[in-house]
């Protein structure tokens, strides 16, 4: 394994984080294993590889996910990087959503006693939350790292004005800042590009890019011919191909299969091996479902693209952003 720091903060961190938010045992999360001893020993194969970075969330598996992460770093907490989130709703009922100095409260406890754990090296920000005022959040974070609970503030899924805008408010009323962001970020989404990851460049965020296969459509495994029209929205789901049914998608992976045939490797490889080349991204976050997934994944460490290569996938697309992605997303 290899290992870089996160950020400017010092904090050595695998150049995989392992995802968590597929582990669970139960039916409660529609993508999960659904299998107690399935996920704790996936959790303890990525440990044994030598990753010590692992993200979760208060949502995943309903709980479950932080569950078995608190089961698995048993008696070695001090060994690894634990990030956990808060923002999305629990429940739809008042109070249980949200970045109110109450739900931060409220959820960190219950985060930390699943967990089985004193405090978070990262919480993040799950979302912008448009009915409190940014000030309010930032201060109840910046206490929860005055009371040791807390090491560093995450952010995730923002557009970049806005964390501009968290980052100058703990400047301006000398509070903690948002040290470490979370963006979805790939082969063919690379609209972050033009919002969050220059700011995380200008001003040394920690960067741990999540979604880095596209929801499964750069593994490989699907032709053109096996999605169904965009049109038909009827029936789409987060795994269907019809989000995907652009020609310049399909040019990319096409040219992730011409590379991996001649190197002798898998697309997810190439896939990863093209975000550890990006000097910004300090650890693309991977969600594997096996220990075969897990051995796969972390074969694109040993992967060199060249400068030809890297040219040759990004050339099909141009990165633009649109704020309406992250706009629409309100609570």
């Amino acid at each position: 394994m290899e290992y870089t720091s996160l950020g400017d903060t010092g904090v050595q961190v695998s150049r995989l984080c392992l995802g968590c938010g597929g582990l669970g045992y139960s039916d409660t999360w529609k993508w999960n294993l659904s299998d107690r001893a399935e996920s704790l020993d996936l959790l303890e194969q990525a440990l044994d590889t030598g990753i010590n970075f692992l993200d979760t969330a208060n949502t995943y598996s309903a709980g479950e996910s932080e569950e078995l992460v608190g089961e698995a770093i048993d008696g070695i907490r001090e060994d690894v990087v634990l990030a956990s989130k808060v923002g999305e709703p629990v429940e739809m009922a008042p109070n249980r959503r949200g970045l109110s100095r109450k739900h931060i409260h409220a959820q960190l406890e219950e985060s930390l006693d699943r967990l089985d754990t004193d405090y978070l090296d990262i919480y993040y920000l799950h979302q912008w939350d448009y009915d409190t005022p940014i000030e309010e959040t930032l201060s109840t974070f910046d206490r929860l790292i005055d009371e040791g609970l807390v090491r560093y503030i995450g952010a995730s899924n923002l557009a970049g004005w806005r964390l501009m805008k968290a980052l100058a408010t703990s400047d301006l009323n000398n509070l903690q800042r948002v040290a470490v962001i979370q963006p979805e970020y790939n082969l063919i989404r690379r609209h972050e590009e033009e919002n969050l990851l220059p700011v995380a460049a200008a001003e040394g965020l920690g960067v741990a890019s999540y979604a880095p296969l596209a929801s499964g459509f750069l593994t490989g495994e699907y032709d053109r011919a096996d999605g169904r029209s965009k049109d038909d929205v009827a029936s789409r789901t987060w795994r269907d191909l019809a989000q995907f049914d652009e020609p310049e998608y399909w040019d990319v992976l096409e040219t992730v299969r011409s590379i991996a045939e001649r190197e002798g490797v898998s697309p997810v490889q190439v896939s990863v091996a093209w975000l550890l080349a990006k000097d910004v991204v300090d650890a693309p976050i991977i969600g594997p479902q096996s220990i075969d997934q897990l051995e796969t994944y972390c074969g694109a460490l040993e992967i060199e693209l060249t400068e030809t290569d890297i040219d040759r996938l990004e050339a099909p697309i141009e990165p633009t952003w649109n704020h309406s992605m992250v706009a629409s997303a309100r609570w």
